[in-house]
């Protein structure tokens, strides 16, 4: 469908350690502090965990990717790390699979939805849930749903890659497809 991608494409996903209200807003994502990342390399095949003390590591990555591709990162995720980096993310060459389907639908998505419609699974948590293990020091957790996230991410871009299309439930839990090139 999209042009072929060679070299190495980077999957990731940020988890919190602050909820937008608790930092001022939405318009303060860069102070809700990064409690884990998990990135997924096809280069190697690997998931990588992350916390705030290697995030520099998570920077690099991202940095020496030939794609990133994730849900929401132009809007959340790259405004969570901008507060460790002066690197400019937003100029990476991103594929945000949540902005993609905006421009195309005009309303935002969960990734669950998607996730159920598309690929018959469903999400374990949501970030809200991520930040109360955080606090909790359940960090193990946290990483585990993240890389959960990573993987979906990673199923939901590569089914619309070979299948021209992903799949959301309506309000009225009516199955809709939307036809992607990415």
């Amino acid at each position: 469908m999209g042009e072929s991608h060679t070299g190495n494409t980077v999957f990731f996903d940020v988890e919190t350690q602050y909820l937008a209200e608790e930092v001022g807003g939405w318009d303060f994502i860069h102070r809700m502090k990064l409690a884990a990342a998990v990135s997924y390399s096809t280069a190697d095949g690997a998931f990588r965990w992350y916390t705030e003390h290697t995030v520099a590591d998570l920077v690099a990555e991202l940095w020496a990717a030939d794609l990133v591709v994730g849900y929401n990162v132009l809007r959340f995720d790259y405004t969570v790390l901008s507060a460790y980096t002066n690197h400019p993310l937003h100029r990476l060459p991103t594929v945000d699979l949540l902005a993609y389907l905006y421009n195309a639908l005009g309303f935002r998505l969960k990734l669950d939805n998607l996730a159920q419609a598309t690929l018959g699974i469903n999400k374990t948590a949501d970030g809200i849930q991520a930040v109360y293990w955080y606090r909790q020091g359940d960090i193990d957790r946290v990483l585990a749903y993240c890389q959960q996230d990573v993987e979906i991410t990673r199923q939901l871009y590569e089914f619309g890659r070979e299948r021209g299309y992903v799949q959301y439930l309506d309000k009225r839990w009516r199955l809709c497809r939307v036809p992607v090139r990415w």
